[in-house]
């Protein structure tokens, strides 16, 4: 089902009919979302809100862009640090929208920043059967059709999880070829028949400029315990002999390993984001 915009005075939003469900209800997602003021944006909500129980549906999630796949969560704290490269970004009244309109926070993300040397104190144990490789800049259809091969396993349990085409991850990843590093683009690999078993995708925060001195680690995944721990350390070792003096660890569930992890490397929290749900049922 196509998405669907809608348009309020001074707000509009899309929405996305066939959203990962909320517990056992039937789910869309609210996305794209602009208001003018938090009035605007809540009575816009409302009115979305209105139409999707009066069409079945039990409740409504956002801002998301259909999926996690694209951009989802607004921004709930910040220390006025400027956006990074990729990161979502929010209006000054869209969480006062989103509550005025009956939404609550239902997940909580953050990122967070390390200097590279700082992030290089917590190594990780070897792992003997485990090669660490970087991507060698070649046939990179290849490549990510096998890091989206990877990723519908890793992130199947996540939270919101809905899987994607191999055509629609690529068309996401594709763009962003020409900007990549391939000593920032991380797969590990079974030393014993080579099967993959955890990818790390970083690139330079060009949102600084053509120089940047931050790098960002968006996204990594393993399927055996260690291994992104491994990937990670490898990550902060090249931004290192790349002479980036910071890492961003970018959007990272409250919850996940991965949040630990950055807790370990040292790294400080500077930005943090809500996914917000609201039920229609009554």
């Amino acid at each position: 089902m196509d998405p669907e915009i809608l348009r309020h005075d001074r707000a509009r939003a899309t929405i996305y009919r066939s959203a990962a469900s909320w517990g056992s209800q039937k789910t869309a997602a609210v996305g794209k979302f602009q208001c003018e003021s938090a009035e605007a944006g809540a009575t816009l909500l409302a009115e979305i809100s209105e139409v999707l129980r009066t069409e079945g549906y039990g409740a409504l999630i956002g801002p998301m862009e259909g999926d996690t796949w694209h951009s989802y969560r607004l921004v709930s704290e910040s220390d006025g640090t400027a956006p990074f490269l990729m990161e979502p970004t929010s209006g000054p009244h869209d969480r006062a929208a989103f509550q005025a309109a009956g939404f609550e926070d239902i997940a909580h993300y953050f990122s967070a920043r390390v200097p590279v040397e700082t992030a290089l104190g917590n190594a990780p144990e070897p792992l003997e059967d485990v090669l660490i490789e970087t991507w060698d800049g070649e046939d990179p259809e290849a490549h990510f059709s096998d890091v989206h091969a990877l990723s519908t396993t890793a992130f199947a349990q996540n939270l919101f999880y809905a899987p994607i085409s191999r055509a629609a991850f690529l068309e996401m990843y594709m763009p962003f070829v020409p900007l990549l590093k391939r000593d920032l683009i991380l797969m590990a690999r079974d030393a014993g028949n080579g099967d993959l078993l955890g990818f790390l995708f970083g690139i330079p925060n060009y949102a600084e400029g053509p120089q940047p001195e931050s790098v960002i680690l968006k996204t990594y995944a393993s399927l055996r315990p260690g291994v992104g721990h491994r990937l990670s350390h490898a990550f902060h070792q090249a931004a290192q002999a790349m002479s980036f003096k910071t890492v961003l660890h970018a959007l990272i569930h409250d919850d996940n390993t991965s949040a630990r992890r950055s807790r370990q490397h040292g790294a400080d929290v500077f930005r943090r984001y809500a996914l917000m749900g609201r039920r229609l049922d009554g």
